[in-house]
């Protein structure tokens, strides 16, 4: 017994080091593939027909306002109001009921002065994935610019690159580290799973009629 004791820490530490080297690689990939392909201000951006604004919940699980989502709808109607996009497509999660991320986007965007007209509900964007891939399956729209916060966007443009679309990323005010600690971290372990996702060509959960934006 006391033999197999060492040969298991040795198992183990090798099991760690394979799962670190693969963090690390995924992450380099995103970091890789997005340099370069994300700014900060609007000025920098080309005129495009479409901002894709990537969803998260309004309030955080204290009951607070969620600072990722209001900056995110300050940097989209930025983009609108200076000329830069001419389209709005809210992608987020609505699997439940009560909890409705693109129609929450929808009103606070209304209520900023974007016309209703200029804004697109996309109810199925569980995932990243999903958003991204839907835009160009659904909607017809490769050449856009990504909303979001400078980490999610480098994901967003690392599926959107693999998926052969012409994507820039506009990066919405960062929050505080101790704010978004946990939120870096998950970060981590989700650009593996999207890595491995791609390879595995996984597809949104849902697809549907195609929907044009004019």
């Amino acid at each position: 017994m006391q033999k197999r004791i060492p040969k298991i820490k040795r198992i183990f530490k090798w099991l760690l080091l394979s799962i670190g080297v693969i963090v690390v690689l995924c992450n380099l990939a995103v970091e890789w593939t997005s340099w370069g392909r994300t700014v900060d201000s609007a000025e920098l951006i080309s005129p495009r027909k479409v901002g894709l604004l990537l969803g998260t919940s309004r309030y955080i699980e204290s009951g607070e306002s969620n600072l990722y989502y209001a900056n995110r709808i300050k940097a989209a109607v930025e983009l609108f109001k200076q000329g830069k996009i001419q389209y709005i497509l809210v992608s987020g999660d609505n699997r439940r009921d009560y909890y409705n991320e693109p129609r929450m986007m929808y009103q606070d965007l209304v209520k900023s002065g974007i016309p209703k007209e200029r804004i697109f509900m996309d109810f199925a964007g569980f995932r990243t994935l999903d958003s991204v891939l839907r835009c160009k399956l659904i909607f017809g729209e490769t050449d856009i610019v990504i909303i979001s916060q400078k980490f999610h966007n480098k994901r967003a443009l690392f599926i959107s690159r693999w998926k052969g679309m012409d994507a820039i990323g506009y990066n919405a005010e960062r929050v505080g580290t101790t704010y978004g600690l946990k939120i870096s971290v998950r970060e981590l372990l989700a650009r593996v799973k999207v890595v491995i996702d791609l390879i595995m060509n996984k597809q949104p959960y849902f697809l549907g009629d195609k929907i044009e934006i004019k």
